[in-house]
């Protein structure tokens, strides 16, 4: 299975978005090649994403997240990955109570190349890692046309 690069859904861009990509330049401007990834959001949920003849197969870094808070869809050949993190941690003990929160959302669009079978995608979260498995139609598979000699 081959690993796929992962292409953004191209979308109009309004003002904000032109201005966010201005200050987005000017920030990559300043700091140079630094690993900066809050800033301009290399996306998240990280994905890896591979290929085969008769599938597509994503996985997903969810850490944190619940299955009920995580929305798969399938539009056209774009598939849609939404979700919402809460986490919240309590801790009282002798002398000290300590709390941390953790609140996101996200969205993440991918273009599949090809049509695929929107009946028979399977969506499985285990241990922080959703699996996406997402089979290729039958008129997207690749075919092998035997050549006849003389």
């Amino acid at each position: 299975m081959a690993l796929l690069p992962v292409r953004k859904v191209e979308r109009s861009r309004g003002d904000l978005a032109r201005l966010q990509g201005d200050m987005e330049d000017l920030v990559r401007g300043f700091f140079g090649d630094w690993d900066l990834p809050a800033l301009w959001g290399r996306g998240w949920p990280a994905l890896d994403i591979a290929e085969d003849d008769t599938r597509y197969v994503v996985k997903a870094e969810v850490p944190g997240c619940k299955t009920e808070d995580i929305e798969v869809t399938v539009s056209g050949n774009v598939l849609t990955l939404r979700g919402e993190k809460k986490e919240e941690q309590e801790k009282r003990d002798k002398g000290y109570y300590h709390v941390e929160r953790s609140f996101g959302s996200f969205r993440r669009d991918l273009n599949l190349a090809g049509d695929v079978d929107t009946g028979k995608i399977e969506a499985v979260c285990k241990d922080g890692i959703l699996t996406i498995t997402v089979p290729k139609s039958e008129k997207a598979k690749a075919t092998k046309v035997k050549i006849k000699g003389q």
